[in-house]
């Protein structure tokens, strides 16, 4: 289904500034479907020929809803929307006439104009209509709790009419909020208690205040309930200050081993301030969690490190122990033994560093490589090289491929290049007499160099170790051949990564080695910074 955005730029001329103020009233309108008991359809007109488009639909939380299908995209006109035309081209909330039938459904329409305020502060011109529709079939008298929630719904319409709601959003302000039915406190002018429903009630309980809060000044309260007796405290200041719209609304108290999220919303319709609406929401519980999940993640960080220590003394015992060997060809096994648990060190390493169980693969390509260079035993200085990108990548994927790259980039670097004394001691041709009588132009050899490659396609990672050497020998069997570090890459890919490698000659020389390693659901691409497609 297309969105709001994409419905009003096809079907409308509205400005970009526009369809972001629509966009706000669609993120924060849920409080006013919930409040209303009604379904909230925006309405905008559609080449001002007495036609409306539905961009957004919300239906209440609180109340049965007055549509059972849903009404985006649909364009209608004529007599069925001749409350959102008066709406729009008067400027005022329409709220007369009878109800209507939807099906077996009886409705009451109300229309509610949409203005963006311009630069000045002055109300703009109208850009759209919001269709509040109530569903009438199981209408009784409202309780106090009720007509609490309908008069606070009147007040933020008008604040619609007016163009001052939704309230600008402050730097940093998150977007997660109470809910109606979370609790309710209803201000007067004064900040003064006029209403607060029962889960409020609650709520203020569990911070341990147990009297009732009608009467009560909330900014005074919240002092005492922080333990800031004091005027001209951070508690105080904080509740008033959102109160004015001057500061963040959404805050979190703590008391008694509890904690309340409040969000503080002015009431101000055509301009004049009378109160305001406060949210309230027990999170005792969610913190409780999250403490829990800080602290699993710093004792996960903290497993993570002393793996990577453990690892690091293997790696110095295997060393010193390379040291006292004699035999040249046990030595050598040492040494690579101990790159290669220093190559898996490396990742535990950063994920001690990260917040979950994910590494940005890409540094540690590069350490791996750049260690590749130093420690290869070869006389010949070969330049490493790293094209694209591989982002995050799970910690299960990373720790494998990290040795499979390390194992290839040592083969490339040891093996890929002969030694400046061997290609000197290769026979040559003699030249012609014409050769020889010509002048010859004088070729230099390219730079030695090994190529990282990396891309995503398909919710796979393609790998591709490029070096520009003497290539694969004319008898390499690429399944059974290889010494242990081919063996121990091919396990890899093919075992824990469940890929494919193919290890062929490149087209323009040297030896190319390319993998193909499948992504699990749901892996982060942090390049995107979106979750992976299921």
């Amino acid at each position: 289904m297309s969105t709001l955005r994409d419905l009003a730029e096809e079907h409308t001329a509205l400005r970009p500034a526009d369809i972001d103020h629509l966009h706000r009233i669609a993120g924060d309108w849920q409080l006013l479907s919930d409040l209303s008991f009604a379904d909230l359809l925006l309405w905008v007109p559609v080449d001002g020929d007495g036609t409306f488009l539905c961009v957004a639909q919300v239906r209440p939380t609180t109340a049965p809803t007055a549509y059972l299908d849903d009404q985006v995209g649909r364009i209608v006109g004529g007599a069925e929307v001749a409350h959102l035309e008066v709406a729009h081209r008067q400027g005022r909330i329409w709220r007369e006439g009878d109800p209507v039938w939807y099906g077996d459904v009886p409705a009451r329409h109300e229309a509610i104009p949409v203005r963006l305020r311009t630069g000045d502060g002055e109300a703009g011109e109208v850009i759209a209509v919001v269709g509040r529709d109530t569903n009438l079939s199981t209408a009784r008298t409202p309780s106090q709790l009720e007509l609490n929630y309908l008069t606070t719904a009147d007040d933020l319409a008008q604040m619609i009419a007016d163009g001052t709601f939704p309230p600008p959003r402050h730097p940093g302000e998150t977007t997660s909020a109470p809910r109606v039915g979370d609790g309710l406190v209803r201000l007067d002018a004064n900040g003064k208690v006029t209403y607060a429903s029962p889960n409020a009630q609650s709520a203020y309980r569990r911070l341990g205040y147990a009297s009732h809060l009608v009467g009560e000044d909330l900014a005074k309260l919240h002092r005492r309930l922080a333990g800031d007796p004091l005027e001209g405290t951070d508690a105080g200041n904080a509740v008033l200050a959102a109160l004015r719209g001057e500061a963040p609304p959404r805050r979190e108290i703590d008391a008694r081993g509890a904690t309340m999220l409040t969000r503080a919303l002015p009431l101000m319709p055509a301009g004049v301030p009378i109160g305001a609406l406060v949210l309230v929401r027990d999170i005792t519980e969610v913190r409780r969690r999250d403490r829990a999940l800080i602290t699993k993640d710093a004792t996960i960080r903290e497993i993570h490190h002393r793996v990577k220590n453990n690892l690091q003394t293997v790696a110095a015992l295997l060393r010193l122990q390379a040291r006292r060997v004699a035999m040249p060809e046990a030595r050598v096994a040492l040494e690579e033994s101990v790159r290669r648990v220093a190559s898996i060190a490396l990742v535990h390493e950063t994920l001690s560093m990260s917040s979950d169980e994910a590494v940005e693969f890409d540094g540690i390509v590069d350490r791996v490589a750049s260690a590749a260079t130093e420690v290869a035993a070869t006389e010949v200085s070969v330049g490493m090289r790293r094209r694209g990108t591989f982002g995050v990548l799970p910690a299960e994927i990373a720790t494998s491929l990290v040795m499979v790259l390390n194992e290839l980039l040592l083969n490339a670097v040891e093996h890929g290049f002969p030694p400046a004394d061997e290609e000197a001691g290769a026979p040559s041709p003699s030249p012609s007499p014409a050769d020889a009588a010509r002048p010859q132009a004088v070729v230099s050899a390219p730079r030695p160099e090994v190529v990282v490659s990396a891309h995503r396609a398909r919710k796979q990672l393609h790998v591709t170790v490029t070096d520009n050497g003497r290539g694969l020998p004319e008898q390499f069997d690429a399944e059974r051949g290889g010494n242990l570090g081919l063996q121990i890459v091919r396990a890899l890919v093919t075992g824990e990564l469940r890929g494919t490698i193919d290890l062929r000659n490149g087209a323009d020389g040297g030896t190319e080695a390319a993998i193909v390693v499948p992504l699990a659901r749901g892996t982060t691409d942090r390049l995107t910074g979106r979750a992976g497609p299921p």
